[in-house]
């Protein structure tokens, strides 16, 4: 046994005879006056105070261990610690000795139930500490060894008294037996728990390589990913057949189901890794609502169905929080609705209340869809659940849409709940979910007379693949941006030291040197881009990830596959930001 295993069984040892003490110095208490009443003596007293005083040494002696297990105790310490048991244990069972030499009735018979109760206290108290089990009931032992011959003295005449021989003999062996049987329950259950330990170790290994998997296969699929979608909005644009068009729209429309897909995996990934979190910034609501239902509009149509939305005039504009994590939620529950649902309409029902210093989001999406079996609902938010094979057959899906919706409800202060809209049976009774967000109060932003536009920009884009810069490029062309590709950080440091730019995209994860190490080198020297406005690119869109962006002098980020109104805005609010900032010193000095 190691050093630290004693130790420990020391500590538990300790602590377990010091919440005994209570116990021993009540059932003192009671003895004493046990015999005070019905045997007559008052001489019990004064064993109870020896034996407490006994019990109070005891203590005494082992209170820089109780104090601080790990502290260095002095060796009369230790010492005395070791013999305590033997002492205590003597002082309490001398009492059987006295009952034994009674001529009472019963007295003798008392005697031997304070010594088998006292032992087995001690195997109890004691068990995992070898030592003090050997030292705590060896003066016990020895009494039920002893008493016998005390039996005999005090009642020579009695044989009765030969048969205490068998009956101490037979409590020793059935108290070594009880011993021996506890001990090998609490190193059963040390075992269990060493074991329960090194499973969780390698639960939480698994999980960790597996995120580290997922992440790996996320960084490799968004490659192709913004390839097929920027290739296929490129396409629609240019070619000039409706045919050609529709087999563009269709390459496009695959392209963003894969998109959706892994980002389901991913953000399942961070929620089971507790890596998830949300932002909190200013963001316009009810604009916000607005475009995510303006998008699904056409689907609707389309279906022939009506999407209705009420109380949209009660939300406050205005409000700080995770804009895109409500957008994606939202984004989910009306696909749900609009895929279930083949005829009669969709409605969205907005409300907004102040609690406190924060306002309480509702919004309830409600169709006239075949509802949700009363079985199905307990389990409708289990990831990789589907409410029957038909489901996956017939709209496919991976399963995760509503458990990640929930926890980002969740994430944000509030709830995702589902229910039937009314009783099952009705006829197209449809299914009803709310959604409770918790959003805070933001001031409206002053109004930016700046131009958004980005045209004639001269953007360099760092990419070690060759799939993911041609892609950036064919994002950047519509919107009349030059890029210059280069596919090392080496090589953007050159670039940058000789040509002026006026913002850079820059991957993050490249081999060689790093995005962010690159950045730090860029803002470390002198040269015409010192200052210069940098993007991190990368898919892994973590905060973590966000801050250490930061950290290396990154001025903005956007995430893989690339949205181009996300690269749009990044690049058009970086630039507004280096155009303000002199502008402001400017200011800050004149008042000065």
């Amino acid at each position: 046994m190691s050093t630290m295993e004693v130790q420990g069984d020391v500590a538990r040892v300790t602590a377990s005879r010091l919440a005994d003490t209570y116990l021993r110095v009540v059932a003192t208490v009671v003895i004493a006056v046990v015999m005070q009443v019905y045997l007559h003596t008052t001489w019990g007293w004064l064993w109870a105070l020896a034996y407490l005083l006994c019990c109070a040494i005891g203590l005494w002696v082992r209170r820089p261990s109780m104090i601080d297990p790990d502290a260095p105790v002095a060796t009369w310490r230790r010492l005395a610690a070791f013999v305590a048991p033997a002492i205590t244990s003597t002082a309490f069972g001398a009492l059987s000795i006295v009952l034994f030499s009674s001529h009472i009735r019963f007295a003798p018979t008392l005697g031997g139930m304070l010594l088998a109760g006292a032992l087995l206290n001690v195997v109890v108290i004691n068990a995992g500490n070898r030592s003090a089990t050997l030292m705590a009931s060896t003066p016990h032992v020895l009494y039920l060894l002893v008493v016998p011959f005390v039996a005999k003295a005090a009642n020579p005449g009695a044989n009765l008294a030969d048969v205490l021989w068998f009956g101490a003999i037979l409590m020793i062996a059935s108290v070594a037996v009880a011993s021996r049987t506890l001990d090998a329950a609490l190193k059963a259950e040390a075992d269990a728990k060493a074991e329960a330990e090194r499973r969780r170790h390698e639960a939480e290994e698994a999980v960790a390589a597996k995120s580290a998997f997922v992440a790996m296969i996320s960084h490799e699929l968004r490659t192709p990913i913004s390839a097929i979608l920027a290739g296929a909005a490129r396409l629609h644009s240019e070619v000039p057949e409706a045919s050609s068009k529709v087999h563009a729209q269709l390459i496009a429309d695959a392209g963003g189901l894969m998109r959706t897909l892994l980002n389901d995996l991913l953000d399942f990934s961070r929620l089971e890794a507790g890596r998830m979190s949300v932002e909190k910034s200013a963001f316009n609501l009810r604009q916000a609502l607005s475009d995510t239902l303006r998008f699904w509009r056409p689907e609707a149509a389309r279906k022939g169905l009506r999407l209705r939305v009420t109380g949209a005039a009660s939300l406050p504009r205005w409000t700080a929080g995770d804009a895109m994590r409500l957008k994606q939620v939202l984004n989910n529950l009306l696909s749900n609705a609009i895929k279930f649902t083949e005829r009669g309409h969709v409605t969205v029902l907005l409300d907004a209340q102040p609690v406190g210093d924060q306002i309480q989001l509702s919004i309830t999406v409600h169709d006239t869809g075949p509802g949700i079996p009363d079985a199905a609902l307990p389990r409708l938010f289990t990831p990789f659940d589907q409410l029957n094979a038909t489901v996956v057959r017939q709209y496919g899906g991976s399963g995760l849409g509503l458990a990640i919706s929930r926890e980002l409800a969740r994430l944000m202060g509030g709830d995702l709940t589902a229910a039937n809209a009314s009783k099952p049976g009705d006829g197209g009774e449809g299914a009803r979910f709310t959604l409770i967000a918790m959003l805070e109060t933001a001031e409206t932003p002053r109004a930016d007379d700046e131009s958004r536009s980005i045209t004639g920009l001269r953007v360099l884009v760092v990419d070690d693949h060759v799939v993911n810069r041609r892609a950036i490029e064919l994002v950047l062309e519509p919107f009349g941006v030059d890029a210059t590709l280069t596919e090392s950080g080496e090589e953007a440091l050159e670039r940058l030291r000789s040509e002026v730019f006026d913002a850079v995209l820059m991957d993050l994860y490249m081999p060689g040197m790093d995005g962010r190490e690159a950045t730090k080198i860029l803002r470390s020297r002198d040269g015409p881009n010192r200052d210069i406005p940098v993007i991190a690119v990368t898919a892994s869109a973590t905060p973590k990830d966000w801050e250490a962006c930061a950290a290396a002098g990154m001025n903005a980020h956007v995430a893989k596959p690339i949205d181009p109104a996300e690269l749009f805005s990044a690049l058009a609010q970086v630039l507004a930001d280096a155009i303000a900032s002199p502008e402001d010193v400017d200011v800050e000095a004149s008042r000065a």
